[in-house]
């Protein structure tokens, strides 16, 4: 008995499913139609908007933008078209979205205020794709500016992501290309220092991916107990800060060393007075 029930509903079920099938196949089958060519052609339309906007010098960020609202305009509407196609009316959808969206705003607060600060970064470009940036304490490359989130990497390949709330408003430094290295080494005080800075001024000059704009600085930075410090200034591009640091830092240690500059190590003068 309860095996012929079952039967029976799935009969039913069969006979709706078969009904609806034939009554809308051809409706079915042109909405798919719709959605794929709309698909195709919002991502033709989205790469070609972008690949203009850059050959008018707009830049990358604000290109991508503009190509990424090409797509969701064009994607919005054949989702229109291809729901009439059910004779569907799109007016209660809208309607319905309008309340979920007033009745969601209080929880989505985070991720909205994200798109809102994203939308902020994108028109006022504070930085751009390929600027270098420091903001919260991290530091990278800026690979991506997304409505929710801008996407940086680093000379290790590691990928930060940083919510676009927590940029807009902060202090956040930008050295576009480049990042500076800032170091200090000491000489003996019976040394020149004169000389000292012309043989790293020289250092610098031979290694090609040091920036030569602006120039390196390097100079008497203070005069400490064991030595006269001095220090050195120099930009480099941000992916390869850490290896030429190294490289620099093992450089100037050679050229102080052929040159007859001692680096001192620490050493305080002990005197011992006898008791009376």
């Amino acid at each position: 008995m309860e095996l012929q029930k079952e039967l029976a509903v799935l009969e039913d079920i069969f006979k709706v499913v078969a009904e609806f099938l034939i009554n809308y196949s051809f409706q079915i089958l042109g909405a798919f139609i719709i959605l794929i060519i709309g698909f195709k052609v919002a991502s033709w339309l989205s790469v070609l908007t972008t690949r203009l906007c850059e050959k008018h010098n707009i830049d990358v960020t604000l290109s991508r933008f503009i190509g990424n609202v090409a797509r969701i305009l064009v994607l919005t509407f054949v989702i229109i078209i291809a729901i009439g196609k059910f004779g569907i009316t799109i007016a209660p959808f809208i309607a319905a979205l309008g309340a979920l969206a007033f009745g969601s705003s209080f929880a989505l607060q985070g991720p909205l205020s994200n798109y809102g600060a994203g939308l902020a970064i994108i028109l006022s470009r504070p930085f751009v794709v390929g600027n270098t940036i420091t903001v919260k304490g991290v530091n990278g490359v800026v690979e991506e500016i997304r409505l929710a989130a801008t996407i940086l990497t680093t000379e290790d390949d590691e990928e930060i992501i940083i919510p676009n709330k927590h940029i807009v408003g902060e202090i956040t430094l930008n050295s576009f290309g480049n990042r500076i290295v800032e170091a200090s080494v000491g000489i003996n005080y019976s040394d020149d220092p004169e000389k000292a800075i012309d043989l790293i001024q020289k250092t610098l000059a031979g290694i090609d991916d040091i920036s030569k704009e602006p120039s390196p600085q390097i100079g008497i930075e203070e005069f400490a107990d064991s030595a006269i410090s001095i220090g050195v200034r120099f930009w480099v591009p941000t992916k390869q800060y850490f290896q030429l640091k190294y490289k620099v830092n093992l450089a100037i240690h050679k050229a102080l060393k052929n040159g007859g500059i001692t680096i001192p190590f620490p050493q305080r003068d002990v005197h011992l007075f006898p008791q009376e």
